[in-house]
């Protein structure tokens, strides 16, 4: 299992809209391809700014790169997160989980 790790920042003000912009783009999009096993949505704010910490399990780089494209470590952006994000990390983290066996 590989986890994809992306952490996007909005304004503590945007965040309750960005989360619901976040779950009728990305996380639908997540779940809709082959191969997605599943994502946490992690949320932490610190003043004016709230953090959002996706971490998705995937059963393959294919499945990744179905996604992502290619280069699978490239993020994905959608049409309004300009709107919301206050920076576009051009790059996530991947890890490989070997939690179990």
């Amino acid at each position: 299992m590989i986890v994809r790790a992306w952490l996007g920042r909005v304004r503590a003000t945007d965040a309750p809209a960005y989360l619901d912009y976040l779950r009728r783009t990305g996380l639908a999009d997540y779940a809709a391809t082959p191969g997605n096993d599943g994502v946490t949505v992690l949320r932490r704010t610190d003043g004016d700014v709230t953090e959002f910490l996706l971490l998705t399990r995937w059963t393959s780089w294919d499945a990744i790169r179905a996604f992502a494209g290619d280069p699978a470590d490239r993020a994905r952006y959608y049409p309004e997160d300009d709107r919301f994000l206050l920076d576009l990390p051009e790059r996530v983290i991947h890890w490989e989980d070997v939690s179990e066996g």
